[in-house]
């Protein structure tokens, strides 16, 4: 079993853990960022990440794994992989969280869910309700990184639901950030900046 501290280590020396001064998405400033595409293009470290989450669900009788594209198809491969089973994703069509190019639930089908970054656990959610309206049973929801600092909820009970890291992310209105008042540049950011 990989450690917090372990998995923590592997996203910092693969900088899908950045520290620094961010903008974020949502205008908030961070000194941490998460690009989660710095570790996962790296298939050797995906799959030892993996191989962790699916053993936190082995004994879980897990048939299908399922995660949201674009990070969760990867893991979903990778988890479905290590487990021995089928590995599929949603997608959204018109804004709405759904199954495609002829994947399909069964009715009664145990299904793991798979994620690589939560922040608020919208995606996440929004697969558990797929899942439910086919009908399937979801046996848990595995995680990369948990940063909601425990808020994210998926309608599934908490138990059953594991990160192999757990990140405090901490936020800051523009007008109230310590990084902007200690004159600290903005860190650029983002996959269009990848050399």
């Amino acid at each position: 079993m990989m450690t917090e501290e372990e998995v923590r280590q592997l996203l910092v020396e693969t900088k899908a853990v950045l520290e620094g001064h961010f903008l974020l998405t949502s205008g908030l400033h961070s000194p941490l960022y998460v690009e989660k595409f710095n570790v996962l293009q790296h298939p050797e470290y995906t799959e030892k990440l993996c191989k962790e989450l699916a053993a936190r669900f082995k004994d879980q009788q897990v048939q299908t794994v399922m995660g949201p594209m674009t990070g969760g198809i990867l893991l979903a491969h990778e988890v479905g992989k290590a487990l021995g089973t089928r590995a599929i994703f949603t997608e959204r069509e018109n804004g709405v969280m759904t199954l495609r190019r002829g994947f399909h639930i069964e009715p009664g089908e145990r299904v793991l869910i798979v994620e690589d970054i939560v922040t608020t656990g919208g995606s996440v959610q929004e697969v558990v309700n797929v899942v439910k309206k086919a009908g399937g049973v979801i046996v848990g929801v595995g995680l990369l990184v948990d940063r909601s600092g425990g808020k994210a909820e998926f309608g599934v009970p908490q138990d059953q639901v594991q990160a192999l890291l757990h990140l405090t992310v901490p936020t800051y209105k523009p007008e109230e950030c310590p990084l902007c008042k200690q004159g600290i540049p903005m860190t650029e950011r983002g996959s269009h900046h990848l050399k």
